[in-house]
């Protein structure tokens, strides 16, 4: 009989690895799966796009209980890039996100919740050039599922737009529609 009960436990454990889990993902930005882009205006007559190319994080996700998952990611501020040498330094410089003395921009997740369809309201405090403020980043699941090289991934989208004063941030030599930042984020995560 325990024999029996041994080999009937060995296959039912055999099925967990199928069930839907929680699970831990690490943000592949390494492998140029995850981007932060932002678009500012400029003097009301164009845009600045442009994106940050270093970043790390990792995510909590179980898509049975959503409101369960948690995000850390951290922003090397010096990787801003917006494909103009000259104005990737002044936006760099004390003029604007001040790199040398804020190196780092944090974003750690407070909280979430699903509007449904696999979208929902993520919240979560960003530091950003010294200061911390509350965010709500709207996100929608992409997809989940196996890899090529014998991973697990899920992938989201998210936006979110930023006041840049909150931050500290003088935005005035850009003009006065440029207030603020929009945010769009893609992250693909590869389970540990």
């Amino acid at each position: 009989m325990l024999k029996k009960t041994a080999i009937a436990l060995l296959g039912a454990s055999s099925l967990l690895p199928l069930a839907t889990q929680a699970a831990e993902y690490k943000i592949d930005s390494e492998g140029q799966h995850a981007f932060i882009q932002f678009k500012i205006s400029h003097l009301g007559y164009s845009y600045v796009l442009g994106n940050f190319d270093d970043f790390t994080g990792s995510f909590d996700y179980d898509p049975d209980q959503p409101e369960q998952s948690s995000v850390d990611v951290t922003v090397d501020v010096a990787s801003l890039d917006s494909a103009h040498a000259e104005r990737d330094k002044h936006l760099l410089s004390s003029d604007f996100l001040n790199a040398s003395k804020y190196p780092q921009a944090t974003f750690e997740s407070t909280g979430f919740e699903s509007t449904g369809d696999g979208e929902g309201k993520l919240e979560g405090n960003l530091t950003l050039h010294g200061e911390t403020q509350p965010i709500v980043i709207d996100v929608d699941h992409i997809g989940g599922g196996e890899d090529p090289w014998g991973g697990y991934r899920q992938g989201f989208e998210g936006t979110t737009t930023l006041t840049l004063s909150d931050f500290g941030i003088d935005t005035s030599k850009l003009g006065p529609t440029a207030k603020t930042v929009d945010l769009y984020l893609v992250v693909e995560g590869v389970r540990q």
